[in-house]
């Protein structure tokens, strides 16, 4: 796929999975539009990016709130003209168990997961009808069933499968593809935060785990699904099972994580 001449905004791609699939669509020619909330980090990812593709324009905002949203879409749209992709990973984790949360927790998870996605994309549904365009959702195998002690996490990724099919339908006379990647377990990059049960910010542990994902390896396969037009990527063979327990033998895979319930408590920490 040619992306020369191709637009695509990316939302939290300041660091991380996002700023790894913003160098990899750099990297094959596409104008990125970078977005996050930390102006400084934004700007630095900015500055990177530009050395390989001097088409690269940051944006500072809000994509859980609407004004936010609306100030990305049509910055976009002023710089470049036309939005052929956009790519919906920003969000955030969270831990506890559901019975020890702060109800807040669900707010501010459901405000950047489900919230932060929906606003920018409805937007730039009428540009990318133009162009024929690509939305692509970043879920989490946590999205494919409920995980303990990452309810509201679990649900809020859940949530994006239900929109990402809407737009399937609604906008099928329009072409307009629909990705929805759900992504394994990613390296986490230094000073990540995530939500604890009391409503505060948490800092996560690097992981140790010679299966965790590459936010490199994560940037290649959301290529792939927008070359290939698919529309579900699962990525990991564990994730594939989740897959075929939940729809085939749920019973069988709720057993397989009560029995393991500590090693999701200890991956928590």
């Amino acid at each position: 796929m040619n992306l020369k001449g191709k637009v695509v905004i990316i939302t939290g791609s300041s660091r991380g999975i996002g700023k790894a699939i913003a160098k990899d669509l750099a990297q094959r020619g596409a104008s990125i539009v970078l977005n996050g909330r930390n102006e400084e980090r934004l700007n630095d990812t900015a500055a990177e990016l530009s050395k390989i593709n001097v088409n690269i324009l940051a944006i500072c905002s809000d994509v859980s709130t609407i004004e936010g949203s609306q100030l990305l879409i049509d910055k976009s749209i002023d710089r470049f003209g036309q939005l052929d992709i956009l790519i919906n990973n920003v969000g955030v984790s969270m831990r506890g168990k559901i019975a020890e949360l702060n109800p807040g927790v669900y707010k501010q998870v459901f405000e950047s997961n489900v919230l932060g996605t929906v606003y920018p994309t409805i937007p730039s549904i009428e540009h990318l009808r133009k162009t024929k365009g690509s939305i692509v959702f970043i879920s989490s195998l946590a999205g494919i069933r409920g995980l303990p002690f990452l309810s509201a996490y679990s649900a809020s990724k859940m949530a994006l499968r239900a929109v990402a099919e809407s737009i399937r339908v609604e906008e099928h006379k329009n072409k307009i593809h629909v990705g929805l990647i759900y992504v394994g377990m990613t390296e986490i990059v230094h000073n990540k935060e995530t939500i604890a049960a009391d409503g505060s910010k948490l800092t996560l542990m690097p992981r140790q785990n010679n299966k965790v994902l590459t936010p490199e390896y994560v940037a290649k396969k959301v290529y792939q699904n927008i070359k290939r037009k698919k529309f579900i990527t699962v990525m990991t063979s564990l994730g594939r099972i989740n897959v075929f327990l939940r729809s085939f033998f749920p019973a069988l895979g709720e057993k397989i994580i009560i029995n393991n319930i500590h090693k999701f408590e200890e991956g928590g920490k």
